[in-house]
Order: structure tokens, then C-alpha cells, then sequence
């Protein structure tokens, strides 16, 4: 009881504080028994407290946890996301493309270097890094469909074609990752 109560509480506080969700979070027991989930290392006793790792080899049922956690951060539709990651990796949590795009939301390098990414390979560090660029691409092409382009073409590309530029493998993926949502 006392475990599902403090995951509770450290849920609530890193859905309160997405500072806090970059942190590493520290789990200890006190000498009363009492487990002690900190931001700080207060005790050389405390170790890493991975509540939100996605291992590897996932597969749909353990993916969508998180997706519908980091989509209500973001405030974005997970049947959207469920879809991307679909198209992008196959739920494969160690795919990597040809070109050299990597993890669940097949995200390059570069981008997620600027999104922080610590391990592309951590599904649940991947899934947040590729919801928060995708939701930043949102917010500035303000539709679904040009964000989508954006995401598989980069915001350049969209930007100088002024919409879904003529490329066929994004076109291609813009109308599947659609198709798997339901909106297209």
C-alpha cells in the first residue's frame, strides 16, 4: 500500500512539474521502513528509480501506458501517437533506419540531442522526446496533417513548400499514419 501511494505522489508531482520528469528520480528505505522517492540523492543508499523505463522488446500493450501518459502531458490525442509510432518503428523499441532516425518515434539524432534525449533506445525517454517535438511541431504549423509532413520531412521542408511538400514517402506517410487513426 505504502509503495502504490508513494508511486502515486511521485506520478502526481512529475505530471505537476515536467522540470521534475527530467530529473532523475532516487528511491530509497528509511531506517523506519518508509520509502523515500527523492529528486536529490540524500543517502548513498539511494538508487535510480526507474518507474518510468519501457524495456526493451515492447510491444503495443506495454507501449500505450505511456503513450496515454506523455499524450496527456502534452495534451495530444494518443490514438494520433499510437499511429506515429506505429508507422515509424513498429512498437520496436530498437529500430533503427536506414537514414539513422532511432527508438520508437524513429527520431535522428540531432533531434534528439535538442530534445534532450538521453537514450534513444529508452522507449519511455524516446516517446517523450518524440511526443514533445511533435507537439512543438503542432503548435507551429497549427494542423495535424503539416505537423505530420514536418515530423517525416522536417519543419524546413513544410515551411518552403508551404504545405505537405512533394516529397511520396512523406506523402505516404502523412495519409497512413491518418489511415491508422481514423482520420483520414
Amino acid at each position: 500500500m505504502r509503495r502504490r501511494i508513494a508511486c502515486l505522489l511521485l506520478t502526481l508531482a512529475v505530471a505537476a512539474s515536467p522540470a521534475l520528469a527530467k530529473n532523475v528520480i532516487y528511491r530509497y528505505r528509511a531506517a523506519n521502513g518508509a520509502i523515500v522517492l527523492s529528486n536529490r540523492r540524500f543517502s548513498d543508499k539511494a538508487q535510480p528509480f526507474d518507474y518510468m523505463r519501457l524495456p526493451a522488446g515492447t510491444d503495443l500493450a506495454k507501449v500505450m501506458p505511456f503513450i496515454r501518459y506523455y499524450c496527456r502531458r502534452y495534451h495530444l490525442d494518443p490514438k494520433l501517437i499510437r499511429a506515429m509510432v506505429a508507422v515509424e518503428s513498429g512498437f520496436d523499441s530498437a529500430a533503427v533506419s536506414p537514414k539513422g532516425a532511432e527508438g520508437l518515434m524513429q527520431l535522428m539524432p540531432g533531434t534528439g540531442r535538442d530534445m534532450g534525449l538521453g537514450d534513444p533506445f529508452d522507449g519511455s525517454q524516446n516517446l517523450e522526446a518524440g511526443i514533445r517535438y511533435f507537439k512543438s511541431l503542432l503548435d507551429t504549423f497549427g494542423n495535424v496533417r503539416l505537423a505530420l509532413a514536418a515530423y517525416n520531412a522536417g519543419p524546413a521542408r513544410v515551411a518552403k513548400a508551404g504545405g505537405v511538400p512533394d516529397i511520396p514517402e512523406t506523402q505516404a506517410y502523412v495519409d497512413r499514419v491518418l489511415a491508422l487513426c481514423g482520420e483520414h
